[in-house]
């Protein structure tokens, strides 16, 4: 067995309708001035915002709670810069992501932003690393895939020139996670499938990584069988209230994979995808994934098979079988199968994948010449 470390430097609370108990554990922590980050809508028309800055207000420390929840569901860059400038002009001490992972990856940028005089642009574009002035963050996921509430990543999107990218550092780890399923119950059929899938994508991914570890690989085991038998329950019924406790506990275990192993290609292609056509990080992820399946089975045929296997509770053997497994279980959340499903034109394809950037090389068919632009072309003939 190779040596290896495991990092997860935020306190973590699970289950289910227990935010209250948490913030009043984490009381002797906050205090000042907040600035709440959401995407709004639909936690506001439950009440869930007013309630959780009621709760926050009782606190003898705070003196102010105000709310930002102009958080698209693909956040922006532009969003992240306002609600920096927000936490600047109020003075804020801490900031709460509350939301899917766009508002936590906006809590965590404006966290980096609010602290200091740079432009969030000089994380975006520049790979500048957030330092020890980033505010501190609690994040309070309200669905069950990113992870984002244990990652050290904001991913965002520059809309003007249509560039998705991350901000990363490790002062971008939330202080704490409050992981309550109680707030995925109400989430709608599309983007419970979406960020399920994002969760499976976290554990085929993970396990797949040239940076997996033994424990990283166990937890993507549980994960893919987990999803595996949850996210068609889901599918058939979206009130099962266990089923929605196991994905956000599988959602939440993925995000300390993503700290520790981090992902493959698809999450790399997905961000020049996601910005030129809008589409869901869970979406566009699934367009893929077919294509990079076929690609990747040569490198790590064994492994593909053992955790596809894992995933979809059958046996599963050569490149064929693992492929068509992942078309079949798109097919039962109703995700698409190709670009062409998302509105790609075959001419988009070379600009597509001339746009991914960063660790490439942690997946290992990385080292095939031109893999990307064949996965992008494979996916846009898969129908």
């Amino acid at each position: 067995m190779k040596p290896y470390q495991l990092v997860i430097p935020t306190r973590i609370f699970w289950g289910r309708d227990i935010w209250r108990q948490a913030l009043d554990e984490l009381e002797p922590m906050i205090g000042g001035t907040i600035l709440i980050v959401t995407t709004g809508r639909s936690l506001i028309r439950l009440g869930y915002v007013e309630a959780l800055k009621r709760h926050l207000e009782k606190y003898q420390k705070v003196k102010n709670v105000t709310v930002f929840d102009r958080v698209s569901a693909e956040p922006r860059l532009s969003e992240a810069r306002e609600s920096a400038a927000l936490a600047k002009e109020i003075k804020a001490d801490i900031i709460l992501g509350f939301g899917g992972g766009s508002a936590i990856d906006t809590a965590k940028a404006a966290a980096a932003g609010a602290g200091t005089d740079d432009d969030i642009a000089e994380y975006f574009y520049q790979k500048k690393e957030p330092g020890k002035e980033t505010l501190p963050v609690i994040a309070l996921p309200t669905t069950a895939g990113t992870g984002s509430e244990l990652s050290k990543a904001a991913i965002l999107t520059d809309d003007e020139k249509k560039v998705k990218n991350g901000i990363r550092g490790a002062a971008l780890y939330p202080k704490a996670a409050i992981v309550d399923s109680l707030f995925t119950e109400t989430v709608p059929f599309h983007i419970t499938m979406e960020t399920g899938f994002d969760v499976v994508s976290h554990a085929v991914e993970s396990y797949l990584s040239k940076a997996a570890s033994p424990y990283t690989q166990m937890q993507s085991e549980y994960a893919a069988a987990t999803a595996g038998e949850m996210l068609p329950r889901l599918a058939a019924g979206l009130q099962d209230a266990k089923a929605r406790m196991e994905m956000s506990y599988v959602s939440m275990i993925m995000g300390i994979n993503l700290g520790n192993a981090s992902t493959c290609l698809p999450h790399r292609m997905q961000y020049p995808l996601g910005a030129a056509t809008g589409t869901s990080h869970g979406r566009g992820l699934a367009a893929l994934y077919p294509s990079w399946i076929e690609y990747e089975y040569p490198y790590s045929s064994g492994q593909v098979e053992k955790i596809l296997g894992i995933l979809t509770r059958k046996k599963v053997q050569g490149r064929e079988a693992c492929v068509g497994a992942v078309r079949e279980f798109l097919t039962k959340l109703r995700l698409p199968a190709s670009l062409r499903e998302l509105g790609v034109d075959r001419s988009q394809l070379s600009e597509l994948a001339a746009g991914v950037a960063g660790n490439l090389a942690n997946d290992p068919a990385a080292q095939e010449e031109n893999i990307i632009l064949k996965i992008y072309e494979k996916a846009w003939e898969e129908l």
